[in-house]
């Protein structure tokens, strides 16, 4: 995971003619690190199809409004949105453009599953986070200040649920436009990216980003292996007789040209960061806590000054590597309080 946070007061990119017919509209965001998302509009006779949202705000929904309206639409024109994923900056506006307009909201089976699984109570909200910080052996001290982290200050609104289900190979119905979808799970369980054949144009979503890696993060459940699934979705996409892409059209960041480049940085990435955790247990004497190998591992910034979210999300991030390398025989967590990972002899 890498970060990248801008300095207030940086303009938002342009409203952008792409190819013919395909724009991208910058939707700006309410977090301190990235300061928008791109949000995609095909065009056709019978309105405009969005790839992504934007985030649930008067800002967010303000900026899409008038982007739109630089290409000659309303936010009433929209007949169809395609979030890549379920997350707040992709999906959260869906809901309200549906409701002024009547689109359609499509998302992959798996991330629809999620959105009335999340708990919506800061209490529950917090409880989970608990249990993550126990299981990776976060002392006290570190606990009760994430704690503090600013949560929702009431219970979270229900998401609005899709209408259309996307899965892996489904063409979204957007007349004279061949869009496929394509599943790649990693970021988010039913992450899904868009491949336009006639552009020859890739939208990547958060999956493949030009500078920064996505946050993959742990799930505590099974033997659930979102990193092993990222990793193994990278390589799907590194097959230029398939996606013989010319540029790739990211959520976040700008585009960019060489998409086999990129997948291979990305791969590099992380083997330096399965390299770091074996070194991090290995000067542990082969045992470790997941907290104490993540203390070890490299960041954007030292670790003693990464807080709120960007501590939880290295931890996270951190715990996923170690189930990767759990799957490849070369760690085990071993039950205590806290579970610890052993090293086991190659």
């Amino acid at each position: 995971m890498t970060s990248l946070t801008q300095p207030p007061g940086i303009a938002l990119p342009p409203v952008e003619r792409l190819r013919p017919g395909l724009w991208s509209i910058p939707v700006p965001l309410p977090t301190a690190g990235l300061r928008h998302v791109f949000v995609y509009l095909f065009e056709t006779d019978a309105g405009g199809y969005l790839v992504d949202s934007g985030w649930d705000t008067a800002e967010a929904f303000d900026a899409l409004g008038a982007g739109l309206a630089v290409a000659g639409y309303r936010i009433g024109d929209i007949r169809g949105v395609m979030p890549t994923h379920m997350h707040p900056d992709h999906y959260g506006l869906a809901g309200r453009i549906r409701a002024e307009s009547g689109a359609w909201v499509a998302l992959h089976p798996a991330d629809a599953a999620l959105l009335g699984q999340f708990p919506r109570e800061p209490a529950e909200m917090l409880a989970g986070l608990n249990r993550l910080l126990a299981r990776a052996g976060a002392p006290a001290g570190e606990i009760e200040a994430l704690n503090r982290v600013a949560l929702p200050p009431g219970p979270m609104p229900a998401p609005a649920l899709p209408d259309v289900l996307l899965a892996d190979g489904d063409r979204p119905d957007i007349p004279g436009w061949d869009l496929r979808a394509v599943w790649t799970p990693g970021h988010s369980p039913g992450h899904l990216c868009f491949w336009e054949p006639a552009n020859r144009v890739l939208l990547s979503g958060d999956h493949v980003l030009p500078r920064i890696t996505p946050n993959i993060p742990f799930s505590p459940v099974g033997d659930a292996d979102p990193l092993g699934d990222y990793l193994s979705s990278l390589d799907r996409l590194d097959d230029a007789d398939t996606f013989p892409a010319a540029e790739v059209l990211p959520a976040h960041e700008h585009r960019f040209p060489d998409l086999t480049g990129r997948l291979a940085a990305l791969r590099d990435h992380h083997d330096q960061r399965f390299g770091e955790v074996l070194a991090a247990l290995r000067a542990a004497d082969g045992t470790a806590t997941a907290w104490d190998v993540c203390r070890q591992m490299t960041w954007s910034r030292p670790w003693d000054r990464i807080e709120g979210f960007m501590k939880r999300a290295a931890l996270a991030e951190a715990l996923a590597h170690l189930r990767v390398l759990e799957r490849r025989g070369l760690v085990r967590e071993v039950d205590g309080e806290p579970p610890t990972w052993r090293l086991l002899a190659s």
